[in-house]
């Protein structure tokens, strides 16, 4: 590249947007859009989606290029491989007059080049078609291809906070080299959502990378709540952050959150005003009524400052109800929920279903019915009370929220059961809806998911 022409491509870039313009954005590896909504809350345009599922594809394009019209949304609606388009025709045809692009995210998966060895990477800065003859940095490769033809201004990028130490290697310096290679200055380093007024102890690395042509240095906002984490988060820390005892050239040191500000954002907080899913409505869950797009009103009014602004965020507001408060049928395990306790794991509500069976087999005792232990009917009974798994090898498959405390990390694995995430209220002895999974990740109550329960699941665990 010719570094005369990038300082003139960013001066022009950087004087539009000091003159009013909005800056124009390009989330990559989009999913549904939670790094794109953050950002259109920021005042940027969402200039391009891109995402190879075409569920969450549709699901980006309804949420933010709707009011375009039907034909432009079904546009950005289709599924695109950033591995093989080219940045600026793709861009072009979808933006139209607003090709020009200020910011570059996204979160390339870190398996896409953590596996890629330092040489690997260095060969996909300095060559972009390398990727080409290496299937392991494909999609890595993409993404600096992208920075190096759109030439935005800034870059952020998100990943799990084990690319600082994959395999004994640092991968987030590799990157923050080859932007740095671009002509970007990068600083990188790990925020917990919890510390931002998100109701869930997400921890993820983030990168902020500032064309040295702005003339701006990378920084990271300030805790704005506190909250103990668990010893698990800590411990992660302490084994992620070894650039804390090796400081690394573009790492930057974590910011601890005073005790003296704000409590986080608790799950009670963000769910205590979705409506009630009663015993009669579970029962017809068991029957297959579920209807993503159904509205229900609000159980009260807003009482906290989370739940009015899930309300009232601009461009996604609700009015008096909401969708996609729907759940899963799980009869057989209603009432372990109702017994847990709130924090409890897997071997808790293990020992409750063992309760359980034996109450269920005095109860038959009583009526006359015997249920030796270990022939059919206790056999039959047990199936019918007790999870089938072994509570010594899977300890963290289920847990009860807390109510006075945030959520745990929602995981793509929500698309496959919602156990890790079952509601803090008993009387509704149940796991979490998917309206409910949104809250916690903070996207709004306008926010809409026009597919199927357990791909909006996936959708919500996988975002930002």
């Amino acid at each position: 590249m010719n570094p005369r022409g990038d300082d003139d491509t960013i001066y022009r870039k950087m004087r539009r947007i000091q003159a009013g313009g909005r800056p124009r954005v390009v989330d990559l590896f989009a999913g549904c859009g939670g790094m794109s909504l953050g950002f259109l809350r920021a005042g940027a345009e969402i200039v391009a989606g891109l995402e190879l599922d075409p569920i969450r594809a549709r699901t980006h394009a309804y949420n933010f290029h709707r009011h375009l019209g039907e034909a432009a949304m079904q546009l950005h609606a289709a599924p695109q491989d950033v591995t093989t388009v080219s940045p600026r025709q793709c861009i072009a045809s979808l933006a139209k007059s607003s090709a020009e692009v200020d910011i570059v995210v996204g979160g390339p998966p870190c398996q896409a080049y953590a596996r890629v060895g330092r040489a690997k990477l260095r060969e996909i800065a300095r060559h972009p078609e390398a990727y080409l003859h290496d299937e392991r940095g494909r999609l890595y490769a993409a993404y600096i291809r992208f920075v190096g033809e759109l030439l935005p201004v800034a870059v952020v990028m998100e990943n799990v906070p084990d690319i600082l130490n994959y395999g004994g290697e640092n991968v987030a310096e590799d990157v923050a080299g080859d932007l740095e290679a671009l002509g970007y200055e990068c600083k990188y380093t790990l925020l917990n959502a919890s510390n931002y007024g998100v109701p869930q102890t997400r921890e993820r690395w983030y990168l902020v990378g500032i064309h040295r042509s702005a003339g701006q240095a990378p920084t990271f906002p300030p805790p704005q709540h506190y909250v103990d984490l668990p010893s698990g988060y800590r411990g992660t820390r302490s084994k992620a952050l070894v650039w804390n005892n090796t400081p690394a050239p573009h790492a930057m040191p974590l910011q601890a959150a005073a005790a003296s500000l704000p409590y986080a954002v608790t799950c009670e907080d963000a769910l205590s005003d979705l409506p009630v899913i009663s015993e009669a409505e579970k029962l017809n869950l068991c029957r297959g009524a579920r209807d993503m797009e159904m509205r229900r009103p609000y159980r009260r009014s807003a009482k906290t400052d989370f739940q009015r602004l899930m309300r009232t965020w601009p461009g996604f507001a609700s009015n008096c109800d909401v969708s996609a408060h729907v759940i899963r049928s799980l009869p057989r395990d209603y009432p372990i929920f109702r017994e847990m306790q709130e924090g409890d794991d897997y071997p808790a509500a293990y020992a409750v279903a063992e309760r359980l069976l034996q109450e269920a087999a005095w109860r038959r005792h009583l009526e006359g019915v015997a249920v030796p232990e270990g022939g059919a009917r206790w056999q039959h009974l047990r199936e019918a009370i007790v999870p089938p798994y072994d509570p010594t090898k899977f300890p963290n498959k289920w847990r009860k929220l807390e109510r006075r405390f945030p959520s745990r990390t929602l995981m793509a694995h929500l698309s496959h059961d919602t156990y890790s995430h079952i509601h803090y209220d008993s009387e509704q002895a149940r796991t979490i809806s998917v309206r409910e999974a949104a809250r916690l990740q903070s996207f709004p109550d306008g926010f809409e998911f026009r597919c199927a329960m357990n791909a909006a699941l996936g959708q919500v665990g996988n975002a930002v």
